[in-house]
């Protein structure tokens, strides 16, 4: 069975992968896990604030991936696998794919103008080569009926 690993936040992009991503793994019979990356928190001088700061992140975080997950469950009648992690989002999807081998691929949608957005970048990049699995890039621009005829 085939799982696909896609990062959500807030991002149209992110809504593209995850897209294709449900597509395809209802027309694999596959699996999706969704990750969602708790923000970093600037430093805060005063502890109060900054666990403040921090319990709101973690909590937008999680209200990204109930939504996703809901749309997932919408397009797939199945419970995606889901995971939210605090950290240097590069380092976490890379924690992410090491602690679940049964991830086949990880799902990344690229801006549809200008920068491509930062995992795109970076896994796209000089270590590109270094990645255990293989990535999908969906460019930006695609519809949703593009993106069901390509999935």
């Amino acid at each position: 069975m085939r799982s696909y690993l896609v990062v959500v936040d807030e991002s149209t992009e992110s809504h593209k992968a995850l897209r294709f991503a449900a597509r395809r793994a209802v027309k694999t019979n596959g699996k999706v896990h969704i990750l969602a990356l708790v923000e970093q928190a600037e430093f805060v001088a005063f502890g109060g604030v900054q666990a403040t700061m921090a319990a709101d992140a973690e909590a937008k975080a999680v209200e990204i991936v109930q939504q996703a997950a809901g749309e997932i469950m919408a397009e797939m009648g199945t419970r995606p696998s889901i995971t939210v992690k605090n950290g240097d989002a590069v380092k976490v999807v890379r924690e992410v794919l090491d602690e679940n081998p049964d991830i086949n691929l990880l799902v990344l949608a690229a801006a549809a103008q200008g920068n491509p957005g930062p995992l795109v970048s970076y896994f796209t990049g000089n270590d590109c080569g270094t990645l255990s699995r293989p990535v999908l890039i969906i460019p930006g621009g695609l519809d949703d009926a593009m993106i069901e005829e390509l999935s």
